[in-house]
């Protein structure tokens, strides 16, 4: 059954910080403030764990989905109850996937994603495509993850909400120059599946690039609950599970796109 109201935060965490422990001690420190307004999960930035402009360093950053690092964040989620959405290097055998994944306040590993697509550059010079989505179930709701460019396909967005997501989840490491993207074509994959959405980016600059920071909350029906800036800092805002019913009722594109006609009729009249 799915929960009435879920209390999501979304942490833009400094650029700079560096290296992973670094950025666990970050992580650390907000977790107390996190459990004491009874936030239910955070969800941290795309290669939140090891930096994103790192060049080969992310090679020695990496860790499989059970590393030590891991082992540390499950077991602060469990310390403080708060479930922990981030994003890492994953290695698996000789491969490097740009991946996220979540425990919950039992330690526990609920689910994980590896980007589907990689932008030229760093990310593709470094990381394998990982393939498929998959939803996970957490106090009754039920999450889809896509990272950073990944969202950016509104085929994406509407498989995952296909699939049955009332909340995406989207860890990015979005530059400066991507405005457009943070305020006009990320809300817009909330309101075109009705679902709510959480986008995590990074605040300041990391070895030359600048981050947008702007990350953001936002509603079923094209409300924004709740929008940084540039500076670091930690988002909160309750989602009313009710609203993805309301709004995929009342703007009903996931059954009506099964109506569309995109085929030409060419049959003899």
């Amino acid at each position: 059954m799915t929960a009435k109201s879920f209390r999501l935060a979304v942490a833009q965490s400094p650029a700079e910080l560096d290296g992973p422990r670094a950025r666990l001690d970050w992580l650390a420190a907000c977790m107390p403030e996190l459990a004491s307004v009874s936030a239910d999960m955070v969800l941290l930035p795309e290669l939140f764990l090891t930096g994103y402009n790192v060049g080969d360093e992310i090679t020695q950053r990496a860790e499989p989905s059970d590393g030590p690092m891991a082992r540390e964040i499950a077991a602060l989620a469990a310390r403080l109850g708060v479930a922990v959405h981030y994003g890492y290097a994953e290695r698996d055998g000789e491969a490097l996937y740009n991946a996220a994944q979540c425990f919950g306040p039992d330690g526990k590993r609920l689910g994980g994603h590896r980007k589907l697509l990689l932008p030229p550059g760093f990310e593709a010079d470094h990381f394998a495509c990982g393939t498929g989505c998959e939803l996970f179930t957490f106090k009754g709701v039920r999450f889809g993850t896509l990272v950073c460019y990944d969202a950016e396909f509104p085929e994406t967005a509407r498989h995952v909400a296909a699939l049955g997501a009332e909340v995406l989840l989207v860890p990015t490491a979005l530059g400066a120059q991507w405005g457009w993207v943070a305020n006009t074509m990320i809300p817009a994959r909330a309101y075109e599946n009705g679902v709510f959405l959480g986008y995590a980016n990074h605040a300041g600059s990391e070895h030359g690039m600048e981050f947008l920071g702007a990350s953001f909350i936002a509603a079923p029906d094209g409300e924004e609950l709740a929008r940084a800036q540039a500076a670091p800092g930690i988002l909160i805002a309750n989602l009313e599970l009710r609203r993805v019913a309301k709004a995929q009722m009342r703007l009903p594109y996931l059954v009506d796109r099964n109506r569309l006609l995109l085929e030409a009729d060419t049959s003899p009249r």
